[in-house]
């Protein structure tokens, strides 16, 4: 599978992390020694959305000697409990070191795609689109992001710098709604390379609402509103529309669950934010199991000659071009 640059760019500084950290594989070492090659397979254990198979070529290839990877299935499939994801072949000391971050890897995203899918279902039959927030991992942001997108969700701003949302504290700071959406467009229109860029603005009341609206804000955001408050923030922010030709949007969240979700959704919001997707997601259980093993003669060391301590390769920190490792 073809990766973004920057998904595959992310990955290999992440590998390079990941497996600095957990050193070299001595007892994997000891057990099998340099030579000996397995065959393993990766399963799921549950009815799951899959997410981070993508990656598993690359990663399984990424020490040296590497190893080989067929993936069985594509990310965002809907898998049952049993279902091999993969079968990896290669060095012992390669595959099993690099067991637990592949692991720990697809079983979080798998965790977020399936969470995203069971929102995604529960909004079935509404208008309404499911977003994702910027409640995510230190570090792991751009692979939970694309987790919520194999499950059928939809990204939101992918950081501080990609939109402009006013919150409760900008506008509890400046004074009011009114007042910090009014900055913060103003601003907007002073930076040129800034006018292309959605100016949200978060309300929890209806007053909110109509402050938001008058300073231009251009999607509303309903902070933990009760569903028939948001169904009357929806019909103000539709007759603010008719009489002056905006096209404003409206987004609900605020410990959201799929349940209530639905209930946003059926008061007409345009979006639903969910953190839920990325902060609580529950890693699903997937295994690493071999299959076989074709175990080499131990090498035999002499009083004179150091163990092989240093077979296992991690690439330098230095993150490779990704366009020669699509």
């Amino acid at each position: 599978m073809s990766l973004p640059r920057s998904l595959t760019a992310a990955l290999y500084d992440l590998l390079t992390r990941a497996f600095t950290e957990d050193g070299e594989d001595i007892t994997s070492l000891a057990v099998f020694g340099p030579a000996a090659r397995v065959a393993a397979k990766m399963v799921c254990r549950e009815r799951a959305v899959v997410s981070g198979a993508a990656f598993l070529p690359r990663l399984f290839a990424f020490l040296s000697p590497p190893a080989r990877v067929t993936v069985r299935i594509q990310d965002g499939d809907l898998v049952e409990r049993g279902t091999v994801l993969a079968e990896i072949e290669g060095p012992a000391i390669t595959v099993l070191a690099a067991e637990r971050t592949a692991l720990n890897l697809v079983q979080r995203l798998t965790g977020i795609a399936t969470m995203t899918r069971a929102y995604v279902d529960a909004l079935e039959g509404t208008k309404a689109v499911l977003l994702d927030t910027r409640k995510t991992t230190p570090s792991l942001r751009a692979f939970e992001r694309y987790a919520v997108r194999c499950g059928g969700g939809t990204n939101h701003r992918p950081g501080l710098s990609g939109a402009f949302l006013v919150k409760d504290n900008h506008a509890d700071g400046a004074g009011s709604t009114w007042e910090a959406t009014r900055r913060a467009a103003d601003f907007r229109a002073l930076n040129r390379r800034l006018r292309g860029l959605l100016l949200e603005a978060e309300a929890r009341t209806l007053d909110e609402v109509h402050q938001a609206l008058d300073a231009g804000a251009e999607r509303v955001l309903l902070d933990n509103m009760t569903p028939a408050a948001m169904r009357k923030a929806v019909e103000d922010v539709h007759l603010f529309n008719e009489a002056t030709g905006h096209d404003v949007t409206t987004e609900a969240s605020g410990r959201l669950t799929p349940e209530t979700a639905r209930a946003a959704a059926e008061a007409g919001v345009d979006f639903v934010s969910a953190g839920a997707l990325t902060h609580s997601a529950r890693a699903i259980d997937i295994a690493l199991d071999i299959v076989a093993s074709r175990p080499q003669p131990r090498l035999k060391t002499s009083p004179a000659r150091k163990p092989l301590t240093r077979l296992l390769r991690i690439p330098k920190t230095k993150i490779p071009n990704p366009k020669s490792r699509t």
